[in-house]
């Protein structure tokens, strides 16, 4: 006779997070009372976000709020069913044709969020025979969607060409179809994934080659195009995927490729198919957002501005930044708990934060993940500066030769980053 256990008894069991809690340093679910340009009002007390995903700085922009108003005015708070049915608004289809076209791309097909967006096209267009290669930093949602799918998954080490033409040329000749899997820029390292050699290998090997840009669009390339715009590789990339909730101010995810591809996730993607639509305010917000890029070159300008002047100043304090070439600057702590209550004091002292630990990071990698905005003052990247070497030295995170030289072989070992 088999024994039984409770299904709720894994519940009862977890004690991660509530000995975190116990410890006075927890970081997540803190709540927003009001958000103000670049900082938040959190228990009372503003403090500069360094931990937003809101890189143009447009969520408080004049236009984008007033579009999201005109959009409720006219069609109500939401859809309330799929866009298969009765949720598809003439503003979904505006924001697919004026996305398609920014993106040289000759479709492009609007989801709720960027989660269902891998998930539902990644699901949509896997055979049983066919194959995924994933580069193993992806985002959870492309892990996810790697899991629905059908046929195999074979995971190459973090944006190494050499360890992807590898497996490719070990198992290519197993399988029919094949599909190349990477962020733009991974979101926890701000590593820039090597486009224009992936392009190679996918035309060398028949496999087709899909691209995560959340974090590319309105960041990468000289207009925020993306991946393929930074490399100046226009249309190589045969699916691209990107989301609302970072640039472009709102919420919800899309998927651009040819005609025929697109046509058919449309008509074979669950997630798409049976999610309520985008709520008329986001997609209005995400088509202003998109006026404002093309008009306003100066968001942009700010925001590498911005990124230059931290990467500099955080490298040059002693900061190990994983080498990121983008606004999402890690900060490599080493210890998660260490991680934890570097981050409650970056708070107490005026600045938002958000701690990354396994197992979205090796063990023993963790990390501060600091990202930059358009918006952000040089008073207020000067104070953050300020703070971070203070309690940089305080922990011994920078200062302390020993300690730098071992976040450096943590860097080198686990991240494949060679750093000073």
């Amino acid at each position: 006779m088999s024994s039984t256990v409770d299904l709720f008894d894994k519940c009862l069991a977890f004690e991660d997070a509530k000995r975190v809690q116990a410890a006075g340093v927890y970081p997540f679910f803190r709540p927003i009372e009001s958000t103000i340009g670049s900082s938040v009002v959190t228990h009372g007390k503003r403090r500069v976000m360094i931990g937003s995903n809101n890189y143009l700085g447009l969520t408080h922009h004049p236009r984008v709020q007033a579009s999201a108003k005109r959009a409720i005015d006219r069609f109500g708070t939401g859809c309330t069913g799929s866009r298969f049915l009765n949720g598809n608004l003439i503003l979904h289809e505006e924001l697919e044709e004026r996305l398609a076209a920014f993106l040289n791309k000759e479709a492009c097909l609007v989801f709720s969020t960027g989660f269902l967006s891998n998930q539902g096209a990644i699901s949509a267009i896997m055979g049983r025979n066919d194959v995924i290669y994933s580069d193993r930093e992806n985002h959870a949602s492309i892990i996810e969607g790697t899991r629905v799918a059908v046929g195999d998954t074979l995971k190459f080490k973090h944006n190494n060409m050499e360890d992807l033409e590898r497996v490719l040329e070990t198992s290519r000749s197993k399988y029919e179809g094949a599909l190349i899997v990477a962020d733009g820029v991974f979101s926890m390292s701000g590593d820039i994934f090597n486009l224009p050699r992936a392009v190679e290998l996918a035309e060398k090997y028949r496999c087709r080659l899909y691209i995560d840009d959340a974090h590319s669009i309105g960041v990468l390339g000289p207009k925020g195009q993306g991946t393929e715009f930074h490399f100046n590789l226009s249309n190589k990339v045969d699916l691209l995927m990107g989301t609302f909730s970072k640039s472009f101010a709102s919420i919800g995810g899309f998927i651009a490729g040819s005609n025929d591809v697109i046509h058919y996730i449309k008509h074979k993607s669950r997630p798409f198919m049976f999610s309520a639509a985008m709520p008329p305010a986001a997609a209005a917000t995400v088509l202003e957002c998109l006026n404002i890029v093309e008009e306003e070159p100066e968001h942009l300008e700010n925001l590498w501005k911005n990124a230059r002047k931290m990467s500099k100043g955080l490298v040059e304090m002693g900061y190990n930044t994983l080498n990121s070439q983008t606004p999402v600057i890690p900060l490599l702590i080493g210890d998660d708990f260490m991680a934890f209550s570097f981050t409650q004091k970056l708070y107490e002292h005026g600045v938002f934060a958000t701690p990354v630990v396994r197992p979205a990071v090796p063990e023993g990698c963790a990390l501060i993940r600091t990202s930059y905005m358009a918006s952000h003052t040089d008073q207020d990247l000067d104070y953050v500066l300020g703070v971070l070497n203070d309690l940089g030295k305080a922990y011994e995170i920078i200062g302390n030769r020993d300690r730098e030289q071992q976040l450096a072989e943590l860097a080198q070992t686990h991240f494949g980053v060679a750093t000073v």
